[in-house]
């Protein structure tokens, strides 16, 4: 095949690599016939200066084809974008990863600095640890989060943990602050949260560890990454805290509100577990 440019969503231009494209429907589930059938349709139809966006589409349309389960992991990114317009479902989605984590969470609390008061996306306790995490969720893939967000982020961690510092028993205790995006940092805000002390976790950082590698290891895919359920359905489902179809599963009488016939809610229930590798 002759090498062609995909445009990026920056606007950049880039030669379309064969191999990341096979690296993200492996990561999917799929097999290696799927796989296989996903790029020869590409290849087939890729146009010099296609979007990274309509080759997605693309690929998405003919995996969906071939396997649910690998099609709706492999549309994650966009699933976690679709839990907007607010940043809430993702910061219940942050606060249900770090619950498997053996953390007792809580999420979106108002809670005193030592200076100010501070509304809080996520705190996080075990034995000997507390963590303040900040979860900065963005619509657009393009957004990054910058160095002023870890500027920010780093003063109000230290207000609580100042606070934190008084209460009785905090001798014993670890805080930590985290920042967990759904995007990307850009380089300098990277550089100030390594070298201040906090945690940085964007879509692919760090490696194994970042919020991609998270939501893979458990199987804690959103409701948004569902085919079988209409945009206006998985709404009403965020609105009601239902944000992973692990919870989905478990809540089907939530479905029969919808009027859904119980062939349909059997449809969604294997849908879910299919996807979050519970079958």
């Amino acid at each position: 095949m002759d090498m062609k440019n995909i445009i990026k969503r920056s606007g950049e231009q880039d030669e379309f690599d064969v191999d990341k494209l096979r690296k993200s429907l492996f990561r999917s589930g799929a097999g290696e016939d799927e796989i296989d059938s996903v790029v020869d349709y590409i290849t087939e139809h890729l146009t010099d200066g296609m979007s990274t966006h309509e080759l997605y589409k693309l690929a998405y349309a003919q995996l969906r084809k071939k396997s649910t389960k690998a099609a709706g992991r492999y549309r994650l990114k966009k699933a976690i974008l679709d839990l907007g317009p607010t940043g809430y479902p993702f910061e219940q989605l942050v606060g249900e990863l770090l619950n498997n984590k053996g953390y007792r969470t809580q999420v979106g609390i108002i809670s005193q600095g030592k200076c100010v008061q501070h509304e809080l996306d996520v705190v996080a306790d075990k034995p000997g640890v507390r963590v303040m995490v900040e979860c900065k969720f963005h619509n657009d893939i393009r957004r990054k989060s910058d160095v002023k967000v870890s500027l920010y982020i780093h003063s109000r961690f230290q207000d609580m943990k100042s606070a934190w510092e008084k209460e009785t028993g905090s001798e014993n205790i670890k805080y930590e602050g985290w920042i967990v995006t759904n995007t990307r940092f850009t380089e300098d805000a990277l550089q100030y949260g390594n070298c201040s002390g906090l945690k940085l976790i964007s879509w692919d950082y760090p490696a194994g560890e970042s919020l991609r590698d998270m939501i893979d290891q458990v199987g804690y895919y959103p409701v948004t990454a569902l085919q079988s359920l209409t945009k206006s359905e998985k709404l009403y489902l965020l609105e009601n805290d239902i944000v992973l179809c692990k919870t989905l599963i478990r809540s089907i009488d939530v479905l029969r509100k919808f009027g859904k016939t119980e062939k349909q809610i059997e449809k969604i229930v294997n849908e879910s577990l299919l996807i979050t590798g519970e079958r």
